[in-house]
């Protein structure tokens, strides 16, 4: 996910030189080598941030296909594996929404390597996993650090990304998460399957991406001049246009319902697949964690190109996967469960892009920053109060029974969506705070 961004202006002819004209005026003249010199640094910027927020990400998805290792060598139950994703995703909620604004006054720079160090940290506490605290403290560090990457590390791609094509900037900075997740989820699971150390090298091997990540943004430029008040900044503003209120209602009923789901997935399917689909390969699981991540950055462009009432397909289609989904589970059928993964994750793409889309339909500079604090209270909110209710009835109901609840909910927010999806009011003669 990626934090709100405050996109600069190149003042490109201050720059330059002045030049009289015939006239007796004065145009700016940028030297042709100067911004040649310019193009190249803010082209490395550009990659250094794109390569970190992929390393956070893939840090991030690499934890999930260990679950199974941890509860087979370490007891660990699923209703403590379901707390380390509450832990992750308060802890990343807390983060955006104190510190989403910071790097606008420090600097990008110095948020985005706080940012990589809070995940190493993270990694080298995982590399003596023997106790659910342990695991649970290293993904609160990591959602700590995913957090304040969201907001420094996707806001350094937009300043730093060329002019052309116009779309690279908001694909980079959004798609990028979900590809880190996915790398992660399946490098994990190849070298937990295939290579030395299962429980250290994935580990080891982010570290030395998060690294790397920290030095290509150490060398280089800073592209936001620091500035007062990053003490008021702290202050989270939580607040949507009145103009868009009432679509606010069917947004939250898309993010809860598909944020939940996602938990779900980095909780309780490493033991669905290996306990109803009699598989306990770890590089499977990563596939799987993959295959609902991956096909959403796919269905993000697609929602882009509807209009925001464009929330009931993605929410029916959603839907249809849940049923593939609780389909596979009662007949143990893999195959099936990865097809519908796959499809209830490009659907979720393409819900959450025409609800973000219409709450953020004519908003203005500072309208931004409050109203994507309310996307990320709303999702992460789906991601934590449902983890958290379902690690309580882990001793109760089993994993395939929790995945009806999931379900059910996916129902409730499918049926509310087609029934009050509307599109943001057009009436230009509005005033656009109105």
């Amino acid at each position: 996910m990626a934090g709100h961004v405050d996109v600069p202006t190149r003042d490109l002819p201050s720059a330059g030189m002045v030049q009289h004209k015939r006239d007796g005026s004065m145009r700016h003249v940028t030297p042709a080598t100067d911004l040649g010199r310019r193009d190249r640094t803010l082209r490395l910027a550009f990659l250094s941030a794109v390569v970190s927020l992929v390393a956070v990400f893939a840090a991030v998805g690499s934890t999930i296909p260990l679950f199974n290792i941890y509860r087979a060598e370490d007891g660990f139950t699923n209703a403590g594996i379901s707390l380390t994703v509450v832990a992750y995703s308060a802890a990343t909620l807390s983060t955006l929404l104190v510190l989403g604004r910071l790097s606008n006054h420090v600097g990008r720079r110095p948020a985005a390597i706080a940012s990589l160090g809070l995940l190493v940290l993270g990694c080298l506490l995982l590399l003596n996993v023997h106790h659910i605290g342990i695991l649970i403290a290293g993904r609160l560090l990591m959602g700590l650090g995913a957090g304040l990457a969201s907001s420094s590390l996707t806001a350094y791609i937009v300043d730093a990304a060329p002019a052309r094509p116009t779309w690279l900037a908001s694909v980079a900075s959004s798609q990028t998460v979900m590809l880190g997740l996915a790398v992660g989820a399946i490098t994990s699971g190849a070298l937990v399957q295939f290579g030395p150390w299962p429980r250290d090298l994935i580990y080891l091997v982010v570290i030395g991406l998060l690294l790397l990540s920290a030095a290509l943004v150490a060398i280089s430029p800073e592209t936001v001049t620091p500035s007062p008040g990053g003490w008021r900044s702290l202050r989270p503003s939580v607040r949507v246009p009145v103009r868009v209120r009432r679509l606010l209602p069917v947004a939250a009923a898309v993010f809860l319902a598909t944020w939940a789901t996602g938990a779900f997935y980095q909780a309780f399917v490493p033991a669905l697949v290996e306990e109803q689909l009699h598989t306990n390969s770890s590089l499977v699981i990563g596939l799987v964690f993959a295959a609902y991540m991956g096909p959403s950055a796919l269905g993000a462009p697609l929602g882009g190109r509807f209009s925001p009432a464009a929330q009931r397909v993605g929410m029916i289609g959603f839907l249809a996967g849940w049923v593939g989904i609780i389909t596979a589970i009662t007949t143990g059928a893999l195959p099936l469960f990865i097809a519908a993964t796959i499809v209830a994750g490009a659907a979720q793409g393409i819900a959450i892009s025409a609800a973000t889309r219409g709450l953020l339909y004519g908003s203005t500079l500072h309208d931004r920053a409050p109203i994507f604090a309310v996307v990320y209270l709303l999702s992460y909110s789906g991601a934590t109060i449902p983890s958290l209710i379902a690690a309580q009835l882990t001793s109760v109901f089993s994993v395939p029974h929790i995945a009806f609840g999931y379900g059910a909910l996916a129902v409730l927010a499918t049926a509310f969506t087609a029934i009050a999806a509307r599109n943001p009011h057009t009436d230009t003669t509005s005033r656009p705070n109105d």
